[in-house]
C-alpha cells in the first residue's frame, strides 16, 4: 500500500475530508456520486469544551470502504494558529494506531531515515490568516472502518470585547451524522453569546442550529440533517463549506477575576468603564519601489479611515520612508480638525520612491516621540506608540536586521511599545516580529488580499484605545511560583489580561491579586480576593470541566511566552529557554515549534510514519520549509550556487549536485539531438568572488536556448531577454510583461520570471533572483526550470538532459553522522557506491520569492557516479 502524507497548513478549526484518491485519475475528475460510492464519511462530530476561556477540542471522523478494493481515506482539520495539537489517533477495524509527541530533532531524524527507505510519506506544512491545516491519509481495505480523532486545545484572547472560537467546515460530501457540539463553562457567568454560520440560509440555520446561555453555562448545537446539507432538493453535494464561528463574553461585575484548581490559578484582568488614555501615535510607512500599485493604495485607504477614528485629544505625525526620509510635520501635532484635513491630505499625495531605509524611518519616528515628552508638548498623562509598516527587506542606509534591533531598542529604551506590519511575504517576518516583540508590542502580517485595508484598520482598532499604562500585577510575596508574564505596557479597551501561577501552600484559605496601572485621570489599583474554599464550591461543574485546566491554561500561557523570549535571546540563555519550553511540551503533550507528533501507521505498510508540526508564522505562510512532499511529477532544475536537483521519474525522492567551476564557464544542461533543443548555462560569481575554492559562490547569470528546427535563440541574462527568430531580433527588459506567440512557440515574461513553450510537452522557466544591486558581495542570478518534457527524446543529454530517461538508484546504511543534522548514507547507482548526504534545496517554480523546500540526496565532487563521466565534459565554449 501506498501511504501519503500527514499535513500541517495555518487556518482556524476547520473540519475537512477527502476521498480516495486515484494515482491515474485526480480526484476532481471523479463524480461526487463516485466517490461517496467509494468511501463513506457517515459520522463527523466536533466536540469543543470551553473552561475558563481554555477551549478542548476533539474533531472525530468514522469511515467506512464500501468498494470491493483498498481505498485511501484522507481526514484534514484546518485549527487555530494558536491551537496546539495534543493528541491523534487512527482506528482501523479496532486497533487503535496513537500519535506521540517527541522532540523535533528526534522526530527528523526518525522521519529522514524512513524517507531514505522508502516507506514512509512526505509532510508539508502551510499557513494562512487564522488557520493551520493537519492532514493524514491512510489506506482502509475493503469493507474496513476507519476512524480519526484529532485533540487540540487553546487559550480564547478577548479582542473588540469578545472570545471568538472559530471552526471552519468542510465535509465535501453529505455526512449522515454530523454534529458540532460546543460547552462553556465561566465562573464569571455569560453575558453573551452568538454563533452564525456563513454557509447556510438563516431559514435552515434556525433549524439546525441551537444556542442558548444561562448563568456560568452556555451551549451550542449544529446538527444539520442530510436534506438541510444537500446544496439542492435532488442535489448530491453539500452546502457545508465555510465558517462556523461562536463569539461569546462573561459578565464584568469586577474588573477581575481569580480562579484556582488543584494548586494551580489564573487571573483574568479586563476593566471597564475606564476614561482612554490618550496617545501620541507615529505611523512609519514604507513608500519604497515593492509598495508600488495595490499595497500604497490599500495603506492610503487605510491611513485615510484610521484618520478619521483619530480622537481630539490624540497627538500624530506621519513618517515615510524610502531610499530617504519624509516628515509630515517637524515635531507631533494634535489631532484638530484642522490638522485631521491636513493629515488626509498628506496620506492622498503619498508617492513612491526608493529603496527600503527601515532603520533611519523608525529612529525618527521614535526621536520626535522622545522629544514631545522631554519637551513636555504632549500631556503628561499620555501614552506613545510607534506602528511601522513595510513590505520588505532593509536595504538601504543602515540595513544589518541585528543592527538595527539593536538601535531601535536603544532609542525607545522600554518608553512605549512598537508594532511591526508585515505587508505581503517578500520580507523577513522573523526581524519585524523580534522589533516588535524587543519592544513591548507586537508584529502582524497584513495579507495581499482585496481586504488588506480592512486588515490595517482592524489591527488600529485593536490598539486605539488605551485605558491603563504601566500595567504590574502583583501577589503576595513568596506565596506563588512559576508567575506568566505580569507586566504589560499598555491595558487596551475590548482585550485582556492573562496571568497564570502555581501556589507554594495549597491549602491556603485566602488569596489576594492587585493590579495596578496609571489611568487617564490618575494611578488606580483594583484589587481581587478570593476565599478558596467557597471558589471550591463555585467549581463542582464537573460535566463541563476538562481534568485540570488550569494547570493545561498555565502550561499553554507558559510555553507561548517562552517561546516568543526566546526568539531575541542568545547563548545559555536561549538553551535555558529552549529546554524550560520543550521540558512542557513534552510533558503537556503538545505539538509546539520544539516538539513533533509522530503518527505509525498499520504494520502491513512496514510501519509507514508520518509527522505533524507547527509552521512558524515568520516562514512563507503558504510552503513547507522542513520536509520533503514528492511531487505529482518530475522536475529538474539547476538554481542557487549552482544546484542541480533531479526528481528521478518513477521514483519518489530526489537527488542533487553542485558544479564547483570557473565563473565565465559555460555549461551543457540540455541537448536533444531529435527536437532540436539545447540549452547552455554561463556561471558567475559574486562581486567579491574569493580565490579561495571553499568561500566561493557562483551562479547561473546567463541562459541560452536554441531550437535549430525552428532557427529561434533565445538568450536571458539578469538585465534583458534577447529573441532572435530568424532574422528578426527582438529585446525586452525584465521591467516588461511581454507575451510571445506563434504556432510553434511561446514566451511569456514578467519581472520575476520567463516561460518559453514549444508546443505541448516541452516547457523551461527561467528565474530572476534579485538582489539590492549595492550590495558588497552579491550579484542578481537566475534560476532555470523543466516545467514540461514529455516530448524530449530518449537521447537527451546534458547535466539535466540525461535525466529525462529514468534512473535506477537505491539508498542504504543510514545514520546521523557526526553532525545529526545531517543524514549520511550510501547510495547504489550505475554499478557506484556513493556516499551521501540527505539536503533540502529550494524549488522557485511555483513561488518565485520564498520557493518550497525539496529534500534531495546530495552527490559530492561534482555528481561524479551520478552523471554519465565528469563535469568537465559537459563544459562548452560558448552560449550558443
Amino acid at each position: 500500500a501506498w501511504w501519503p502524507c500527514l499535513i500541517v497548513a495555518l487556518l482556524s478549526s476547520s473540519v475537512a475530508f477527502g476521498f480516495p484518491r486515484s494515482p491515474s485519475r485526480p480526484l476532481e475528475k471523479r463524480s461526487v456520486d463516485e466517490k461517496a460510492g467509494d468511501i463513506e464519511v457517515y459520522s463527523t462530530k466536533v466536540s469543543c469544551k470551553v473552561t475558563s476561556r481554555f477551549a478542548h477540542n476533539v474533531v472525530t471522523t468514522r469511515a467506512v470502504n464500501r468498494a470491493d478494493a483498498a481505498k485511501e481515506v484522507s481526514f484534514d482539520v484546518e485549527l487555530p494558529k494558536t491551537a496546539f495539537i495534543t493528541n491523534f489517533t487512527l482506528t482501523i477495524d479496532g486497533v487503535t494506531y496513537p500519535g506521540n509527541v517527541k522532540e523535533k530533532e528526534v522526530a527528523k531524524k526518525q522521519y529522514e531515515k524512513a524517507v531514505s527507505q522508502g516507506k514512509t510519506a512526505g509532510l508539508v506544512k502551510a499557513s494562512g490568516r487564522k488557520l493551520e491545516k493537519f492532514m493524514v491519509s491512510v489506506n482502509v481495505a475493503a469493507g474496513s472502518n476507519v476512524t480519526f480523532e484529532l485533540t487540540y486545545e487553546e487559550l480564547l484572547k478577548r479582542n473588540k470585547g469578545k472570545y471568538e472560537m472559530y471552526l471552519k467546515v468542510q465535509p465535501k460530501q453529505l455526512v449522515k451524522d454530523f454534529e458540532i457540539e460546543v460547552d462553556i463553562f465561566e465562573p464569571q457567568g455569560i453575558s453573551m453569546l452568538d454563533a452564525q454560520a456563513s454557509f447556510i440560509t438563516n431559514d435552515l440555520l434556525g433549524n439546525a442550529l441551537s444556542k442558548s446561555f444561562s448563568g456560568k453555562k452556555g451551549h451550542v448545537s449544529f446538527k444539520p440533517s442530510l436534506d438541510q446539507q444537500r446544496s439542492c432538493p435532488t442535489c448530491g453535494d453539500t452546502l457545508l463549506n465555510g465558517d462556523f464561528i461562536i463569539t461569546y463574553d462573561v459578565n464584568r461585575e469586577s474588573p477581575a477575576n481569580v480562579q484556582i484548581v488543584n494548586g494551580y490559578f489564573v487571573h483574568f484582568f479586563a476593566p471597564e468603564g475606564l476614561p482612554v488614555v490618550p496617545k501620541n501615535v507615529v505611523f512609519v510607512i514604507d513608500i519604497s519601489g515593492s509598495m508600488s500599485g495595490r499595497k500604497i493604495e490599500q495603506t492610503r485607504d487605510a491611513l485615510l479611515k484610521i484618520l478619521e477614528d483619530i480622537k481630539e485629544g490624540d497627538y500624530l505625525n506621519f513618517i515615510l520612508f524610502g531610499s530617504d526620509v519624509i516628515t509630515w510635520k517637524d515635531t507631533l501635532v494634535q489631532a484638530t480638525p484642522e490638522n485631521i484635513q491636513e493629515a488626509r491630505e498628506f496620506v492622498k499625495n503619498m508617492r513612491i520612491q526608493g529603496m527600503t531605509n527601515i532603520n533611519d524611518g523608525l529612529l525618527t519616528g521614535i526621536s520626535m516621540l522622545n522629544k514631545a515628552r522631554e519637551e513636555h508638548t504632549v500631556p503628561e498623562r499620555s501614552t506613545s506608540i510607534v506602528i511601522m509598516l513595510t513590505d520588505g527587506h532593509p536595504n538601504t542606509g543602515e540595513s544589518r536586521p541585528a543592527k538595527i534591533q539593536e538601535n531601535v531598542l536603544s532609542a525607545i529604551k522600554g518608553r512605549f511599545p512598537l508594532y511591526t506590519l508585515g505587508f505581503g511575504n517578500n520580507l523577513n517576518y522573523n526581524f519585524l516580529e523580534s522589533l516588535a516583540l524587543e519592544n513591548d508590542g507586537f508584529a502582524r502580517r497584513i495579507y495581499e488580499d482585496s481586504d488588506a485595508n480592512l486588515q490595517l484598520q482592524g489591527f488600529y482598532e485593536e490598539v486605539a484605545n488605551p485605558l491603563l499604562t504601566a500595567v504590574e500585577v502583583e501577589y503576595p510575596e513568596n506565596a506563588i511560583l512559576d508567575l506568566t508574564r505580569n507586566t504589560y505596557q499598555h491595558f487596551y479597551d475590548g482585550s485582556e489580561i492573562v496571568v497564570a501561577g502555581r501556589l507554594v501552600d495549597e491549602d491556603m484559605n485566602n488569596f489576594k491579586a492587585d493590579v495596578k496601572g496609571h489611568g487617564a485621570l490618575t494611578d488606580l489599583t483594583f484589587t481581587e480576593e478570593v476565599d478558596l474554599k467557597e471558589m471550591e464550591k463555585a467549581l463542582q461543574e464537573q460535566d463541563y470541566i476538562f481534568g485540570s485546566y488550569i494547570e493545561r491554561l498555565w502550561a499553554y500561557l507558559t510555553i507561548e511566552q517562552l517561546l516568543d523570549k526566546r526568539k531575541n535571546a542568545h547563548g545559555s540563555e536561549k538553551e535555558n529557554l529552549t529546554a524550560q519550553a520543550l521540558d512542557l511540551s513534552l510533558k503537556y503533550h503538545f505539538v509546539t515549534p520544539l516538539t513533533s507528533m509522530v503518527v505509525t501507521k498499520p504494520e502491513d505498510s512496514d510501519n509507514q510514519m508520518a509527522i505533524a508540526d507547527k509552521p512558524g508564522e515568520g516562514l512563507s505562510p503558504f510552503v513547507s520549509t522542513a520536509s520533503y512532499q514528492p511531487p505529482s511529477s518530475p522536475y529538474y532544475y539547476v538554481d542557487g550556487d549552482p544546484h542541480f536537483i533531479i526528481q528521478v521519474r518513477g521514483k519518489k525522492d530526489a537527488i542533487c549536485f553542485n558544479i564547483d567551476e570557473e565563473p565565465g564557464t559555460v555549461l551543457r544542461l540540455i541537448q536533444d539531438p531529435i527536437t532540436g533543443l539545447t540549452v547552455n548555462g554561463q556561471i558567475i560569481g559574486d562581486k567579491g568572488n574569493s580565490s579561495n575554492s571553499k568561500n566561493r559562490k557562483t551562479y547561473l547569470g546567463k541562459v541560452g536556448i536554441v531550437n535549430a528546427l525552428m532557427d529561434l535563440r533565445i538568450e536571458v541574462t539578469t538585465e534583458k531577454i534577447t529573441l532572435k527568430n530568424g532574422a528578426a531580433q527582438s529585446t525586452f527588459s525584465w521591467l516588461d510583461t511581454v507575451t510571445v506567440t506563434s504556432e510553434r512557440f511561446s514566451v511569456k515574461t514578467n519581472r520575476e520570471a520567463m516561460v518559453v513553450s514549444f508546443g505541448k510537452g516541452i516547457t523551461f522557466k527561467v528565474v530572476l533572483h534579485q538582489v539590492w544591486k549595492e550590495h558588497h558581495i552579491h550579484l542578481h542570478f537566475l534560476g532555470f526550470y523543466v516545467l514540461d518534457s514529455d516530448k524530449m527524446s530518449t537521447k537527451s543529454h546534458g547535466l539535466l538532459g540525461q535525466f529525462f530517461r529514468p534512473l535506477a538508484f537505491q539508498v542504504s546504511d543510514v545514520n546521523p553522522g557526526n553532525d545529526p543534522s545531517k543524514i549520511h548514507a550510501t547510495m547504489l547507482v550505475k554499478k557506484h557506491r556513493l556516499a551521501v548526504t540527505r539536503g533540502y534545496q529550494k524549488d522557485y517554480r511555483k513561488d518565485v520569492h520564498n520557493g518550497t523546500q525539496v529534500g534531495c540526496w546530495f552527490v559530492h565532487n561534482n555528481g561524479q557516479g551520478v552523471i554519465d563521466g565528469v563535469h568537465s565534459d559537459y563544459i562548452v565554449s560558448d552560449l550558443f
